[in-house]
């Protein structure tokens, strides 16, 4: 078993990230860090090393129990790593974005593009 792994190798076979380039471009990105230092792909991941791992809305803090070379399946891949990250923030904090009645039926061409003003879309 080797004693030191490549980290966007070990992203990726965690499954938190879904190919190999994927898991590159965000370490490239810097949307990963390891012992609190940002990362380069071929930044070194051992045993007990913590990774923080970036990724859409949450941030996931991981600490490396195991080292893996190859993409495995999910129980084992859970079973590689001790999940420090912060709790998901609760359903009722998001608010509803762009959500109608229901029965309120089809849009209006008016309404289509109030809903695209507050979805960041330009119209025309």
């Amino acid at each position: 078993m080797a004693e030191q792994v490549r980290v966007d190798v070990w992203v990726w076979a965690v499954r938190m990230f879904k190919t190999r380039s994927q898991a590159t471009a965000a370490v490239k990105a810097g949307h990963i860090r390891v012992d609190g230092e940002r990362a380069k792909p071929a930044t070194q991941v051992r045993v007990g090393s913590r990774v923080e791992v970036r990724g859409g809305e949450r941030l996931r803090v991981l600490e490396a129990r195991q080292l893996l070379l190859k993409r495995v399946g999910a129980p084992l891949a859970q079973a590689a790593y001790t999940d420090h990250s912060p709790p998901p923030p609760p359903k009722e904090m998001a608010s509803p974005f762009g959500i109608r009645d229901r029965g309120a039926g089809r849009p209006t061409k008016r309404d289509r593009r109030q809903l695209d003003r507050l979805r960041g879309r330009v119209s025309r």
